[in-house]
This record gives structure tokens, sequence and C-alpha cells, in this order.
């Protein structure tokens, strides 16, 4: 599974959090295996908007939808999780 370019804002997120070591990780896993259980991939409510998060570590999540037309992923933002 590709995943599309990122827009500055979630490049400007990722590194203001330092958080390019685990999202690089994690969408290398993600690229290998989109259901690997550590990247925790969930539909997110409303179902119908067909937004998904996956982990990036137990504080941040990426927010993501499938784009079929480009056979890839596009990631739509880096959020905090709160449990």
């Amino acid at each position: 599974m590709d995943i599309l370019p990122l827009s500055e804002k979630i490049k400007n997120k990722i590194e203001k959090h330092h958080l390019q070591k685990k999202f690089n990780k994690q969408t290398k896993l993600f690229k290998l295996n989109p259901k690997h259980p550590s990247l925790n991939v969930k539909l997110l409510e409303p179902k119908e908007y067909g937004i998904y998060s996956f982990r990036i570590d137990r504080k941040y999540r990426g927010l993501f939808i499938f784009r079929p037309d480009k056979q890839a992923i596009e990631i739509l933002a880096i959020t905090v999780h709160y449990q």
C-alpha cells in the first residue's frame, strides 16, 4: 500500500513533536502490512466518512483515508489520542 506525499502542515507537526523516527517506522510497517497489530488501525465514527486512524505511538495517531483511484492512502492529520 502506497502513501501519498504529506502536506507541509503534517510534515511540520511531525517535526514539531519529534515524531519523525516513529512515524517513519510505522509508515514503513503500514506499507508492508496495513493490518499489523501494532498499527492498531481503526475505522472512526461516523463510519460513512471512511476516516481511519493508525498508531504512531501511545500519544499520537495518524488519520487517513483510502484513495482507491491512486491505490494509496492519504494521511489527513496527526492527532493526539486520548483514552
